[in-house]
């Protein structure tokens, strides 16, 4: 039987990997709730922190899941990345926040809490900061917490290196923005900051490949076509956003960027791949793989 009809006639599971935010839920709502048509796959939802994500991508055990492009770069060799679902920071990004406002030179000898050291906000701030740091690994929706209370788990926690809705909520905390990593990139290197995108195993075959991604594309132009219902949905998510901060945290992370990150998506990746290696914080230079 050749490969394309074997496609077309034999159901597929196909396990997605993606955090429980409301970016994410947004970009998959059409897929978690039946709202475009899948054909011959069955798509499974495991909803788990970016940085667990990371680390089960080592094992392969999801077909498509949401990735730090940190660490693509050390799993380039089992994934492709999607064009499309890429979360970029068009000027903006993972922040650097702490109770007092201090020089940024400060926190280099900081100790630092971070949501994990394979995430691309890790990367983004050593890069920025130029040197390893102390730091102590804290679940991203615990870091606000951390910072205030200035210690985690008996650890002293000088600042906090957030992602995900905490960019929006921080001042809610009185913390103090120290930098925004997205931001310092930009003026860095003109582009935005890609931050996660979707990576799909290469071992599907390109038949199955090419058809995860129009269906991951279809859901989130679905979304975005649809998008009260799916800020509705995205809001059980949204860790106490309102309705008007979910949305513009949705709008911050699923764009015009997420249905194609294009030339000059692709351009940051790659250079964002290239300064982690010449920096020693990649072990080896990357060339990014792209579906199709």
């Amino acid at each position: 039987m050749p490969e394309e009809a074997a496609v077309k006639d034999t159901p597929l599971k196909i396990r997605i990997g993606h955090s429980p935010d409301a970016d994410d839920a947004f970009m998959f709502y059409a897929l978690a709730r039946g709202k475009i048509d899948t054909g011959p796959y069955q798509f499974q939802h495991e909803l788990v922190d970016i940085e667990t994500l990371n680390r089960r991508a080592f094992r392969g055990e999801l077909e498509l899941t949401a990735l730090s492009l940190h660490a693509y770069a050390h799993l380039s060799d089992h994934y492709l990345l999607c064009t499309c679902g890429a979360s970029m920071g068009d000027r903006y990004g993972p922040m650097l926040v702490a109770r007092t406002k201090q020089p940024l030179d400060t926190y280099r000898r900081a100790t630092i809490a971070v949501p994990g050291t394979l995430t691309t906000a890790y990367l983004a701030l050593r890069l920025c900061l130029g040197m390893e740091f102390r730091q102590v690994v804290v679940p991203f929706d615990r870091i606000l917490d951390a910072v205030v209370a200035g210690e985690y788990e008996g650890q002293p926690i000088d600042a906090g290196l957030i992602i995900h809705e905490g960019q929006l909520t921080y001042t809610e905390q009185n913390l103090e923005l120290i930098v925004d990593t997205g931001q310092w990139w930009y003026e860095q290197t003109g582009l935005p900051l890609p931050l996660g995108a979707n990576g799909v195993r290469k071992n599907l075959g390109q038949p199955v490949i090419a058809d995860v991604q129009r269906l991951l594309h279809a859901s989130i132009e679905y979304g975005l076509q649809h998008r009260r219902e799916a800020l509705e949905y995205a809001l059980e998510f949204g860790r106490g956003l309102d309705p008007a901060k979910a949305d513009e945290f949705v709008a911050m992370y699923v764009n015009d960027w997420t249905l194609d990150i294009g030339p000059r998506g692709r351009q940051a990746i790659t250079e964002l791949l290239a300064r982690g290696h010449a920096a020693g914080v990649i072990p080896k230079l990357v060339t990014p793989e792209f579906v199709g």
